[in-house]
């Protein structure tokens, strides 16, 4: 985990890549005023729809022809190397056991589309046309007839089907999270299927539904679901796996006869005829791959590096370069993340004071160059962010839980610790101290232990050593207060096994947010979310008023009734101290061998990779520099 704030969407699962929209990293500026929200859109007369928004119409008419953010003219063609930090084992990402590639969501297609540039917006793919009933009991999708797979075959209502039925019952925790409101779903025949939903006000799932990748049916009829897969799977997107060398590399091609390639959802979109990226066990050595011209694209999360690392003979000589672009997105939270499920940490005093002893000035000044802003809401750089005291609406969803919230919620604005930078942060660890004191802790011998004279011991894990910089001085501020705190950084398959069975102490987790949230907020914080190995729940956070709001959250009619819901989520999160919030980031930072082009037109999210292509002139004058050395 680099110290940036990775991925986007929906959901923990953007960090898996499998879903539509899942590249690029978090970060943001100030939001553009949020549109007025209205029921899910229909066409005058029930007709069908070519588009599913939750806001008040579309940002795209129709017969729109390619994203405004991609150029319907770029061209085809060559290679880019990419890198990637830790490992795979197998193909299948969509269950809990074995690591799955980072973007192996390259070679599947989803039944809708996202625009970036558009919120909670999304087009027919897969899917021709969309009917959703007025009074929401279903949603229909009907497939376009050009619809195939890698192998040629047609993708059917039967795939569709198939895919959901075993998403749920065989996936990932969170799919059950997600498709928890569906009551059945129906082939109604080759091309059309049909979801039956539960009675709910859920207004996001036909979103959600359309953002499934659909796989092949017939092709799972020879493998079992449930376990990893060592042979390539069979999609239908843009590209396929052409190579793979497990916890090495894998090279992805562009499938040449790509049935959607003139479809408006992916025109001037996915260019490069070749992707192959390598896996790197050290960041260290990823970028120094880099510099050497190994890898042609990068994205950096490493401030220092950033500011120091990138005087170089390539990018002196204008063969690299380095580039700020920035972004317009909610931020989300990143943090270490406190699994209450260790008794050690369930009492809030306790969790508290492990943020009294975090002194982000001093990081931001002495490793971060002063390049991120502090992350004070689970919806940061968002209107969905809490801010003061709760009044009108949101007060009046706290007020009957008042007795099992803290007073001070009520009285005091939520703010975190803060310093001076000096790295003299002895008022907050009185402070601190106090706290461990309420909740049966003291000091005997410079040791903080309990009444039964047990240390406070625990281990802050991680899956990559970049991360130590900021976790080892934190273990040296708690170390003042008495504890045992050490850091342990174990490979990536390893780490996505233990986070699975909620196997740490403490670990950095991220949970990106979208500019409307919905059930995700189920997986992340929900008692039954708890519960559930391979979850995202990672704090196991089960609070009674968590799982009451998270419901209303779901159940929000409209924009207007969604807001202070969450805002007295995100109140109520953070006053239980589940997390030592980081930081983040308003741009994103990108390194690149002078080799591509790309559309000028900007987008929220700052990079649109995948609509970048290959300038055969710059990428040749480039090619024989490298050659030739850069001394």
């Amino acid at each position: 985990m680099t110290e940036g704030v990775l991925g986007k969407g929906l959901g923990m699962l953007t960090r898996r890549g499998l879903l539509a929209g899942a590249s690029g990293a978090i970060a943001g500026a100030a939001l553009r005023p949020w549109p007025q929200v209205i029921p899910l859109a229909r066409a005058e007369g029930g007709a069908p729809l070519y588009v599913v928004t939750l806001l008040e119409k579309p940002a795209l008419p129709p017969d729109f022809t390619h994203f405004p953010y991609a150029d319907p003219n770029a061209p085809k063609g060559g290679e880019v190397t990419l890198a990637a930090i830790g490992t795979f084992d197998n193909f299948n990402g969509f269950i809990v056991r074995g690591t799955a590639p980072q973007d192996i969501g390259r070679i599947f297609d989803t039944l809708l589309r996202a625009n970036i540039n558009e919120p909670s917006t999304a087009y027919a793919h897969l899917a021709e046309t969309v009917e959703i009933a007025p009074d929401r009991s279903q949603v229909a999708f009907t497939l376009r007839a050009a619809a195939r797979f890698h192998d040629g075959s047609p993708v059917t209502a039967e795939d569709v089907a198939w895919t959901f039925e075993t998403l749920r019952s065989a996936g990932r925790p969170f799919y059950r999270v997600y498709y928890a409101d569906v009551e059945r779903v129906e082939v109604a025949g080759p091309r059309r299927v049909v979801f039956h939903l539960k009675p709910s006000p859920d207004r996001e799932l036909p979103l959600i539904l359309g953002e499934m990748p659909v796989l092949p049916k017939k092709f799972w009829e020879g493998h079992d679901f449930s376990r990893p897969l060592t042979d390539h799977p069979l999609g239908s997107g843009p590209y396929a796996v052409e190579a793979a060398e497990f916890g090495r590399s894998i090279t992805y091609r562009r499938v040449p006869d790509y049935w959607a390639a003139d479809l408006p959802t992916a025109r001037g979109q996915f260019n490069f005829d070749r992707i192959h990226t390598i896996y790197f066990r050290d960041a260290t050595v990823a970028f120094e791959a880099f510099k050497a011209g190994q890898v042609d694209f990068r994205e950096e999360n490493i401030a220092k590096q950033w500011a120091t690392a990138y005087d170089f003979p390539a990018l002196r000589k204008g063969l690299v370069k380095k580039e700020n672009l920035p972004q317009h997105l909610p931020t989300g939270m990143q943090g270490f993340a406190i699994n209450t499920r260790r008794p050690l940490f369930q009492d809030r005093r306790v969790r508290q004071a492990l943020n009294y002893a975090f002194d982000f000035e001093w990081c931001n000044a002495n490793l971060f160059y002063n390049a991120y802003t502090r992350t004070t809401s689970y919806f940061s750089n968002s209107p969905m962010a809490s801010s003061g005291l709760p009044q009108g609406a949101e007060l009046a969803l706290l007020e009957p839980w008042r007795d099992h919230l803290p007073p001070e919620l009520f009285t005091t604005p939520f703010t975190l610790p803060t310093t001076d930078g000096s790295g003299n942060n002895r008022e907050n660890l009185k402070k601190a101290l106090g706290l461990l004191r309420e909740a049966g802790w003291e000091v005997r011998e410079r040791k903080l232990v309990n009444r039964d004279g047990e240390p406070f011991r625990f281990e802050i894990l991680l899956d990559e050593p970049a991360f130590e910089r900021v976790a080892i001085p934190y273990t040296q501020w708690l170390g003042r207060l008495g504890m045992e705190v050490s850091v342990r950084t174990v490979d990536a398959a390893q780490y996505q096994e233990l986070l699975n069975t909620f196997n740490y102490d403490m670990t950095v987790a991220v949970f990106p947010q979208s500019d409307y949230p919905g059930n995700e907020q189920a997986g992340y914080w929900s008692s039954a979310a708890a519960r559930q190995e391979g979850s995202d729940n990672l704090m196991g956070v089960a609070d009674p008023v968590v799982d009451d709001l998270v419901a209303k959250v779901v159940a929000a009619p409209d924009y207007d009734h969604l807001l202070p819901v969450v805002h007295a989520l995100d109140r109520v999160l953070l006053w239980n101290w589940y997390m030592v919030p980081h930081w983040y980031l308003q741009s994103v930072r990108v390194a690149y061998w002078q080799r591509f082009g790309r559309p000028q037109e900007p987008v929220r999210s700052g990079l649109a990779f995948d609509t970048w292509w290959i300038d055969a002139a710059l990428a040749a004058a480039t090619d024989k520099a490298r050659a030739a050395g850069f001394d």
